[in-house]
């Protein structure tokens, strides 16, 4: 497949990253949420990584009403009531979702968007394969800049099924979360999408990288009305 509609290539800031260690997700989701922008997603195909840095999270409490566990444990909530950095996947819209358990039974992290990333050298065929994985519906390629925006785009395009990955932990060699020494120098906070009213729609556990706001979910910046202070606040790492 050609690739089309390619946007701006971002690359890894070096070719020697490192693997992220499970202090990461020994803490409160909050802190997970935040600390997990700018972290990378790599997903091992054949003899080359398919990678997405993430730019979009959203924390959930077992205690208030928008988490899964909120419901209760059952065998396909387990996973949130695992050790820290528990892969929780489950179906969104016939789609995969990520998720991270956190510190607390019941806590987790999803992971909202990513935007795909490649090595410098040799990292065309990472992005083709990505876009192999996640066309448009039409088949047509998908753009870089829509190419993970998503929660189920994102897992589609680095190959993530919950059948391969639900309860279990990053695996080196397989899976892994990478720090290449990038951080967001601004993260928006505001609140989480697709929450109903009655179910604590108004909390703002949503977390998005200022400089890829462009490519999230929904940029909470060009929504009509939307006031700082009052519908988002920017934070400073």
């Amino acid at each position: 497949m050609i690739p089309v509609n390619i946007g701006s290539m971002e690359y890894l800031k070096h070719d020697s990253p490192v693997s992220t260690q499970i202090r990461l997700f020994q803490r409160e989701p909050l802190d997970v949420a935040k600390a997990l922008l700018g972290k990378v997603l790599a997903v091992r195909h054949d003899n080359f990584w398919l990678m997405a840095r993430i730019i979009e999270t959203e924390a959930y409490y077992r205690q208030e009403k928008a988490s899964h566990s909120s419901l209760g444990f059952t065998k396909k909530r387990e996973a949130l009531f695992m050790s820290p950095g528990t892969i929780y996947m489950y179906y969104s819209r016939g789609g995969d979702s990520l998720n991270f358990s956190c510190e607390g039974d019941g806590n987790a992290v999803l992971i909202k968007s990513a935007f795909p990333i490649a090595k410098k050298e040799g990292g065309l065929q990472d992005i083709l394969t990505m876009q192999n994985n996640n066309p448009n519906r039409d088949g047509s390629t998908r753009g870089l800049n829509n190419l993970c925006s998503g929660q189920t785009l994102l897992c589609k395009s680095l190959g993530l099924k919950v059948p391969d990955w639900d309860g279990k932990q990053l695996e080196s060699e397989c899976f892994e979360l990478w720090d290449d020494s990038y951080a967001p120098i601004e993260i928006i906070q505001t609140t989480r999408l697709g929450i109903r009213q009655d179910r604590d729609a108004h909390l703002p556990y949503r977390f998005i990288d200022m400089n890829f706001v462009r490519y999230c979910t929904k940029n909470p910046l060009s929504v009509r009305n939307f006031q700082i202070g009052r519908d988002y606040t920017i934070l400073t790492p």
